[in-house]
């Protein structure tokens, strides 16, 4: 299973998610073991001391663990709906640089979505995205908890 065209997924951003978009939240990488999203730091996405701010940083976290949700019901074509139920976030680090930020529970994602498509029950899920700068140092982890729920027709 893998999502090949980044590009695509890019413009996705662009057009639902344009805050995400603006401060430089961009889909990098996606294997069968990890979703990894970036933003570097610039003006645009700064806070008052000189890095990174933390909402920006879980923009991009957040997407990290979503990407194989929005996959995996886009694939089973069934009405599936996300939604956020609760966030935690350790910041470790100033964020300065490029961030990325690696989820790698795409099974979990998978079978999450899966099982809330074959019980009709809400089903969910916590996700976890590590940021690292670019000295591979630990800047901050967000903890999602996702809960799916198969709609009714």
């Amino acid at each position: 299973m893998r999502l090949t065209n980044l590009n695509s997924f890019n413009t996705y951003i662009y057009f639902k998610l344009p805050s995400a978009w603006w401060s430089g939240v961009r889909l990098t990488k996606v294997t069968d073991q990890l979703v990894e999203v970036s933003v570097k730091h610039r003006w645009f996405n700064q806070n008052p001391f000189g890095s990174m701010f933390w909402a920006v940083q879980g923009m991009a976290a957040e997407l990290s663990t979503a990407v194989f949700l929005m996959w995996t019901i886009k694939k089973s074509k069934q009405a599936v709906s996300m939604l956020v139920l609760k966030n935690q976030a350790i910041f470790k680090k100033k964020a300065k640089g490029r961030i990325r930020f690696h989820c790698t529970q795409v099974q979990a994602a998978v079978d999450s979505v899966n099982q809330a498509i074959e019980s009709g029950e809400p089903v969910s899920v916590k996700l976890k995205s590590i940021g690292t700068d670019p000295s591979g140092d630990i800047v901050s982890e967000f903890e999602f908890e996702w809960s799916l729920k198969k709609k009714l027709k």
